[in-house]
């Protein structure tokens, strides 16, 4: 298994063990930027149920744009990373997860809306934390290797 697939498999197995999407992306990637473990999880947490249980930004979605982050971010002022070079990334990165889904906001790709009762209840019973949210992950996952791995190529992300 290449470490590319290993940190896809982590970050769908922490979020099958309870993480949500958004601490599992990045709880599975921050160790390679050098982010602990439990900063990770902390700093992710807010991201959960598309932005605290608000159906909006899937966590996947979030979790994978602070992995980004990590990758292309800009670190300072006197970084030479420009702005357009992240906001590259992240749309490559917005195009590919809306192709294999559809949307990026969470009450669409579950199709109910979990910042209501009813909404919550409805996923609850269906299913949908099981059945979808791993296939989120995954996606997210697999475009972030596929973003590493071209900038690995020295290709515009």
């Amino acid at each position: 298994m290449s470490e590319g697939s290993e940190r896809v498999e982590r970050a769908v197995s922490r979020f099958k063990k309870g993480f949500s999407c958004s601490q599992a992306l990045v709880s599975a990637y921050g160790p390679d930027f050098g982010l602990e473990d439990e900063y990770a999880l902390r700093i992710s947490s807010p991201f959960a149920g598309g932005i605290g249980n608000m159906g909006e930004t899937c966590g996947a979605v979030t979790g994978a744009l602070m992995v980004l982050g990590l990758l292309t971010g800009k670190a300072g002022v006197e970084d030479e990373k420009t702005i357009e070079e992240i906001q590259r990334t992240v749309k490559r990165f917005i195009e590919e997860f809306k192709a294999r889904n559809g949307s990026v906001t969470c009450r669409e790709l579950l199709g109910c809306d979990i910042s209501t009762g009813r909404g919550m209840a409805e996923a609850q019973l269906k299913g949908l934390f099981h059945r979808r949210c791993p296939m989120f992950v995954r996606d997210a996952a697999e475009i972030i290797e596929k973003l590493l791995e071209a900038g690995e190529k020295g290709e515009r992300a």
